[in-house]
């Protein structure tokens, strides 16, 4: 991962390219941890050998490697059984969403049976209340007329003197063409009265069943809201269900995708390193070989062999001080 802002120049205190109360902080820091330690070359012994810290490094490097292939694996490992799970899932979804489909039409087929059951409930029930009313009418009637027919009995003994006068008045008036068409007359006045006091009735009793009719219709709506609030409320858990599986699922991969950026990161130092190594080389005057940047292997051996040729160079130096010691304590 490139840095937002490369250091140039380095020194003992740090970076040269800060302010020297800042960078006395990154010294401090740098002095403080253990891990990147770098002990100081001692001149006087001879330390390890190239050959020894390219064997340590390849070693580093496959395990490295063998480490990246493990996590690589065990990554697609997972992936296939992360997808088995999300199939196993989706037809465990599948089979809940069938079953619920198929047991809200029960309920809903359930919920209509005792609809009409209750509305055919209701209605024989409101007949069997008419015909019991009908029946108390008839037979309060069959009294009232039994009790009439006495009266009227009675009535007619006692009015037997008023047919007389009735006669009298027919003789006398226009209107009236006999004693019976005046009965007719009152009768009908009387019936008239009576068939509007049953038609008031009629109609107070339509009133009363539309207002049943619409209490009603208020309940089953009432009972219709109630069921799709228990849909939407069993789809919204569902919905939460799958989003925290989910949720979970993305921490998962974020931390598999952070040890994999770590290892590429490690891997880019180690190419930096090797890099800055070769153009170290190339600063002191030596030639540069046609290798790339991503060739580590290459610029491995371009140092090994300049190290090679660094060390029979300070062999060739020595012997020739060892040879010019000698003439001298022999002419001492």
């Amino acid at each position: 991962m490139p840095r937002i802002k490369p250091t140039k120049t380095l020194d003992v205190l740090g970076n040269l390219d800060m302010r020297p109360e800042e960078a006395v902080g990154d010294y401090l820091m740098s002095k403080a941890q253990q891990k990147y330690f770098l002990k100081p070359l001692n001149p006087e012994s001879a330390g390890d050998s190239i050959e020894l810290l390219y064997i340590h490094n390849s070693r580093e490097h496959d395990k490295m490697l063998k480490l990246q292939q493990e996590m690589l694996d065990n990554c697609k490992q997972q992936s296939l059984i992360n997808s088995e799970r999300v199939k196993e899932m989706y037809k465990t979804q599948e089979k809940l969403r069938q079953r619920f489909i198929d047991v809200n039409s029960f309920i809903k087929d359930c919920s209509d049976k005792k609809r009409l059951a209750e509305k055919a409930i209701n209605d024989e029930t409101q007949l069997h209340e008419e015909l019991s009313k009908d029946i108390e009418n008839f037979k309060t009637s069959i009294a009232e007329l039994t009790t009439f027919r006495e009266a009227l009995k009675a009535t007619v003994e006692e009015l037997q003197p008023y047919e007389k006068v009735l006669d009298e008045v027919v003789k006398v008036s226009d209107i009236f063409v006999s004693p019976k068409d005046c009965m007719d007359r009152c009768d009908a006045l009387m019936l008239a009265q009576v068939e509007i006091s049953e038609l008031e009735n009629k109609k107070l009793q339509e009133i009363e069943q539309m207002r049943q009719h619409m209490v009603k219709i208020t309940s089953e709506a009432a009972l219709t809201v109630l069921g799709l609030k228990n849909d939407l409320s069993v789809v919204e858990r569902s919905y939460n269900q799958s989003q925290a599986l989910c949720f979970k699922w993305e921490k998962i991969l974020a931390a598999t995708k952070d040890v994999i950026a770590a290892q590429v990161l490690e891997k880019q130092r180690n190419m930096d390193a090797v890099n800055s190594q070769t153009t170290c080389f190339v600063a002191e005057g030596m030639l540069l070989p046609e290798i790339k940047r991503q060739d580590i292997e290459g610029q491995l051996d371009f140092i090994k062999n300049e190290l090679d040729l660094l060390q029979e160079l300070l062999r060739e130096f020595e012997k020739s001080d060892n040879n010019i010691k000698s003439p001298k304590e022999a002419n001492c």
